[in-house]
């Protein structure tokens, strides 16, 4: 396995690749590798006949008060999981390489997709994302990019951004890769502490509960939400930042369920800020990432 740092090289690597006629997969992450990254690897690597993981810490994403010194930066470890892994070119850029000295074009993302949820409370944060994306979709080449379905709003205004700009790029969702006990893998759950971690476990039970009311045959918006909130009032110490019921699609807000869903929630667990969601369809309650 190679690591890459130069963005030229990158492009001359994935070029000669496709000039071989082998696809090539791409997983874009900015480190701190989990299983739940390892899965979206591993798929990408059984899929594909070149798999690359990028791993930058993008600083455009971050707000000013968020925690972009503070994120783990394990690289020699990541660089060890993804050689066990199989991927066979780890590209790794600095800031210098992907904002050079005079950048200045941003790419914003789909007003109506970015509009609520994350994009509500984290202002310039997919413009930050789509910007990225769109660097290493471009230097990478990839005919397929598999991202994970905790960030299911940013997967959404993603592919809108590959079908709009006619990137080519086939956009891959994975389902969410949980601990044992429901909590959704991230790489910000090393923040938390112990009691905390069990604090955390409310972000699964609430949507669990509003799955299994939808599977009872439950169909109005505010009674499946009224599920989620009844187990959260059991959390006081946790602050829910939303949560929000959306076509899966177009993340309108849902006042009947008639299709398929997500319920989305952030939530602050001490400092810590966590996401995580529920695909929801009539008549199932909670189905995977390959029903949307």
């Amino acid at each position: 396995m190679e690591v890459i740092r130069a963005k030229d090289k990158m492009r001359q690597v994935a070029e000669d690749w496709r000039r071989e006629g082998l696809v090539v997969g791409f997983v874009p992450t900015m480190g701190a590798l989990h299983d739940g990254h390892l899965s979206l690897i591993r798929r990408c690597v059984a899929e594909c006949d070149r798999c690359v993981v990028s791993i930058y810490v993008n600083p455009t994403q971050f707000g000013p008060t968020e925690d972009f010194k503070q994120y783990p930066r394990p690289f020699e470890e990541d660089v060890r999981k993804c050689a066990d892994a199989g991927v066979h070119c780890v590209f790794a850029p600095t800031d210098e390489q992907m904002y050079p000295a005079g950048f200045g074009t941003y790419v914003e993302p789909h007003k109506e997709l970015s509009g609520c949820m994350c994009g509500a409370h984290r202002p310039g944060h997919f413009r930050g994302v789509c910007t990225i994306v769109a660097k290493l979709f471009n230097i990478v080449r990839p005919h397929r990019a598999y991202f994970g379905q905790k960030d299911y709003q940013q997967f959404l205004i993603l592919k809108r951004m590959v079908d709009d700009l006619d990137f080519g790029v086939e956009m891959v969702l994975c389902d969410i890769v949980r601990e044992p006990e429901g909590l959704a893998l991230s790489s910000r759950n090393t923040y938390l502490s112990e009691q905390e971690r069990k604090e955390a476990l409310c972000l699964r039970k609430a949507l669990r509960a509003a799955a299994d009311a939808v599977a009872a045959g439950e169909r109005n918006a505010e009674k499946i939400l009224n599920a989620a909130r009844n187990v959260l009032k059991k959390f006081p110490s946790v602050k829910v930042q939303y949560l929000e019921l959306r076509d899966a699609s177009t993340l309108k807000p849902v006042v009947l369920l008639d299709k398929t869903a997500v319920l989305g929630i952030a939530v602050y667990v001490g400092r810590t800020r966590l996401i995580d969601n529920v695909l929801l369809a009539p008549g199932r309650g909670e189905v995977g990432a390959d029903d949307v």
